[in-house]
C-alpha cells in the first residue's frame, strides 16, 4: 500500500510541477518514446526537482491521502445504503439507548474483545450523556467458539427477556474471568433468567441463522474486526475514545440536520 501511494504521489507531483508541467506542455515525448539519453536525462531532473522541491512530493502525499480517504467514505456509504434495513431496522437486535432517538449507532461486538470491554463503559457515558442517541447492538462473535456460545446466548436471551438484556450484556462485558459457557449461565442465573430455556432456546438452529446473517451483513461492510459501528453514513472500524465518538455523533447529527 505505502508503495502504490509512493508512486502515485510521484505521478501527482510531477503534475504539481510547475517546471516539469511546463516541459509536458512543450511536447516532451513519452518515457516509451525517448532514447535511453534522453529517458536517463528526463528521470535526472524529476530527481533534481523533488530534491529541491520535496514539499511538492508532500502536498502529492497529502492530496493521494485525501483522495483515497473520500473513496472510501464514499464506498461505505453505498454499503450502508445498500444495506439500510439490516443495520438499523433489524428487530432481532438488542436496542439500548433512546428508542426514538434522532441518531443511530450500530455497534458490533464480540464478549472476549478487548477492545469492545474498554468501550462498553464509554458508550455508557455516551448514553448517560446524549438522550438522544439510539443504540443498535449486533452480535458479531470473531474471537473462537466460547464467543460463538456467549453471542448465542446473548441472541436467546434477548428474545426471552429483553427487560434483563440490558443487565445481562453490562455483566459479560465486564467479566474479568474466562468468559465460557459455563460462567454465562452462572450470570444469567445470577439476573434472573430461567436457565433451561435459555439453553433450550441458544441451541435452536435459527439463532444461530441469526449470528449468520450478521456475519453476512459485516462482510458486505467490509468489518473485520470487533468493536465497529456504524452512524450515519459512515463506517468506524475499531475502538475510538470517547470524546472521538461524541465529535462522530455531532458530526453526524448535522449532516442529517
Amino acid at each position: 500500500m505505502r508503495i502504490h501511494l509512493a508512486l502515485g504521489a510521484l505521478a501527482l507531483a510531477l503534475a504539481l510541477s510547475p517546471s516539469l508541467s511546463n516541459a509536458q506542455e512543450q511536447s516532451r515525448p513519452s518515457l516509451t518514446d525517448m532514447t535511453d539519453i534522453e529517458r536517463e536525462a528526463f528521470r535526472n531532473e524529476v530527481r533534481a526537482y523533488l530534491l529541491e522541491n520535496p514539499e511538492v512530493l508532500m502536498e502529492a502525499i497529502r492530496i493521494l491521502e485525501a483522495r483515497r480517504d473520500a473513496n472510501a467514505r464514499d464506498k461505505d456509504a453505498m454499503a450502508i445504503a445498500s444495506n439500510y434495513q439490516q443495520i438499523f431496522k433489524n428487530p432481532n437486535s438488542w436496542v439500548d439507548g433512546n428508542p426514538d432517538g434522532d441518531i443511530t449507532l450500530v455497534e458490533f461486538a464480540d464478549y472476549r474483545c478487548g477492545y469492545c470491554k474498554r468501550a462498553h463503559p464509554e458508550l455508557k457515558e455516551l448514553l448517560a450523556r446524549d438522550p438522544n442517541i439510539r443504540l443498535v447492538v449486533k452480535e458479531f462473535p470473531i474471537l473462537g467458539p466460547d464467543s460463538v456460545t456467549a453471542a448465542r446466548i446473548a441472541t436467546a436471551a434477548t428474545e426471552i427477556d429483553s427487560s434483563k438484556f440490558k443487565a445481562l450484556n453490562d455483566a459479560m462485558m465486564t467479566f474479568g474471568g474466562q468468559l465460557n459457557e459455563t460462567a454465562i449461565y452462572q450470570i444469567a442465573g445470577t439476573i434472573g433468567y430461567d436457565i433451561p430455556a435459555l439453553k433450550a432456546r441458544a441451541a435452536e438452529p435459527d439463532i444461530e441463522a441469526r449470528i449468520a446473517e450478521t456475519y453476512a451483513l459485516a462482510r458486505n461492510l467490509g468489518l473485520e474486526g470487533t468493536p465497529s459501528f456504524v452512524l450515519g453514513d459512515q463506517i468506524i472500524r475499531g475502538y475510538i475514545p470517547l470524546d472521538e465518538m461524541i465529535a462522530a455523533v455531532a458530526e453526524a447529527r448535522d449532516a442529517t440536520n
